[in-house]
């Protein structure tokens, strides 16, 4: 059993407690439980539980102020002020405990997104480094054959040569650093897995009007769910699997378009998956993060996300209005 679980029976009993107190002289023990249920099972559909960060000890403490307070609600329960007060302090704790434990994982997350994106943009800048120290022996080499008349293994080195420089300039031409340390590294990983990236990029990412944080988020999690969905894609099928990414600017519209082979995602899942927490197509422990912040990225700029899942294709369409 996960700490959500356990943090929504527990939250659920100490709420039915409450009510029951509070209100058991007219409404009858099942309408306290149902009650209690009913807003539990809400909470538990709207609210991600993210109080880990908080460490047991905190957690511990809170926990044992709450039960204080049920068990003062049971010794008094005849005074129904006294009842409501002691529940406002307990929602008060709770709703603290929450904020706090979303601030605090929202830091540690932004601090690995940071980290991250340091090792991508060093590598980037690392192989762009070795490309540039070693084109000139590149350069002597197809020289050398030439002179040696043998054109068709220069341009048998050449064609190597380009397509190694090409991976590179795919990423980072016109980019910021960290969009280019994302998209090179997205590049590379779908190379090393068997998948074709495309980038089909009439102009740079990095005019989207999105800062630097929420350009990371918005990619990395764009290109990542795509390449996990290629990945599994390929353990059924025998054939190459592929990612295009295409971003242009239409009417004063960026359009940015991800399309990706995918295996069937089941409708109650597709329903709800850019609208809500807990919806993912992965296994495991993923706990369905990354397609809502996505949304809550585009939201959040006045753009707007749009999906279809089709033929065992997913494409996901961004707009997002060409206003800074």
């Amino acid at each position: 059993m996960n700490t959500s679980s356990i943090y929504w029976r527990a939250l659920g009993a100490l709420l039915f407690l409450h009510l029951h107190a509070t209100i058991g002289e007219w409404v009858p023990f099942y309408g306290s439980l149902l009650v209690a249920g009913a807003l539990t099972f809400y909470f538990y559909r709207k609210i991600i539980v993210e109080i880990d960060s908080l460490g047991w000890k905190i957690n511990s403490v809170l926990a044992v102020v709450q039960v204080l307070l049920v068990l003062v609600t049971l010794s008094w329960s005849h005074e129904i002020w006294l009842s409501m007060v002691i529940m406002g302090v307990f929602i008060a704790i709770e709703y603290a405990r929450l904020g706090i434990g979303r601030q605090l994982t929202k830091l540690k997350r932004n601090l690995a997104q940071h980290e991250e994106q340091r090792e991508h943009i060093n590598e980037t800048f690392r192989i762009v480094r070795s490309e540039r120290h070693d084109f000139l022996k590149h350069v002597s080499a197809v020289h050398f054959m030439l002179e040696g008349g043998k054109p068709e293994e220069a341009k048998r080195y050449l064609d190597d040569l380009v397509e190694n420089y090409e991976e590179t300039n795919h990423s980072i031409k016109g980019e910021r650093g960290v969009v280019a340390g994302v998209l090179h590294q997205m590049y590379r990983r779908g190379k090393a897995s068997g998948i074709s990236v495309v980038y089909d990029l009439d102009l740079p990412l990095s005019t989207l009007p999105i800062g630097d944080q929420k350009m990371v988020g918005l990619l990395g999690n764009l290109l990542g769910n795509a390449l996990e969905a290629c990945e599994e894609w390929q353990q059924e099928h025998t054939g190459q699997a592929l990612v295009t990414l295409q971003f242009y600017k239409r009417s004063g519209l960026y359009m940015l378009i991800c399309k990706n082979n995918s295996l069937p995602i089941p409708a109650e899942v597709l329903d709800e998956l850019f609208h809500s927490y807990g919806h993912t197509t992965k296994g495991g422990k993923h706990e369905g993060l990354g397609t809502k912040m996505m949304l809550d990225i585009v939201k959040e700029h006045q753009g707007f996300l749009d999906f279809v899942h089709k033929d065992e294709e997913f494409t996901l369409k961004i707009k997002v209005p060409a206003i800074r």
